[in-house]
């Protein structure tokens, strides 16, 4: 009870606080090659950067741990693709490139299994992880889904696509918010 009352007071204290000023939470401990992922709300894009979203709904930061979490070994793309994510050339400016995951493509919303993972040029010819997306076929939910807890996700109905999409940036801090489709720090 008193672990839940201090990560309270520490959310509250971070929301008053500029991204600048929030400082990085301690990490859990990884085996060898594993990797490192913080375990507190504040340090959910890393150092320096809060927790910013253009909502007044508290974000469902336990849930945007669990897919970062879910989705850490996706960091390098080799991973990635030996499960099944595969780059479906779908590069777009201020998201980066997009690689689906076909068999996750259906009705339902999974957390810890977004269908798609967006990559953006990093030094050289490697590509870094910034944030994930979920989706579902238009055909299979005339409304938005249900996505994370609350209601401060922000679905997209893309007509292109076919597809309700919700990216949720939780490798690479967005100024516009956690769950806003485009982030302007990605080229």
């Amino acid at each position: 009870m008193q672990h839940r009352l201090l990560l309270t007071a520490a959310l509250a204290l971070a929301a008053c606080q500029s991204p600048e000023t929030v400082a990085t939470a301690p990490t859990t401990p990884a085996a060898p090659g594993a990797v490192a992922v913080p375990n507190a709300p504040d340090a959910l894009y890393g150092h320096h950067h809060g927790l910013p979203h253009r909502s007044h709904e508290p974000l469902p930061v336990d849930q945007l741990l669990r897919v970062k979490r879910a989705t850490a070994r996706y960091q390098d793309v080799e991973n990635a693709k030996a499960d099944g994510y595969v780059d479906i050339n779908v590069v777009i400016p201020n998201m980066g490139r997009h690689f689906l995951k076909s068999d996750l493509l259906d009705a339902n919303f999974d957390v810890e299994k977004p269908e798609l993972l967006v990559y953006s040029p990093a030094d050289g010819p490697d590509m870094r992880l910034v944030a994930v997306e979920y989706a579902v076929p238009l055909n299979l939910s005339a409304t938005a889904p249900e996505g994370f807890r609350g209601t401060a996700d922000e679905w997209f109905a893309n007509d292109q696509f076919q597809l309700w999409t919700l990216h949720a940036w939780v490798w690479k801090a967005n100024p516009d918010g956690v769950f806003n489709a485009t982030n302007s720090r990605v080229p």
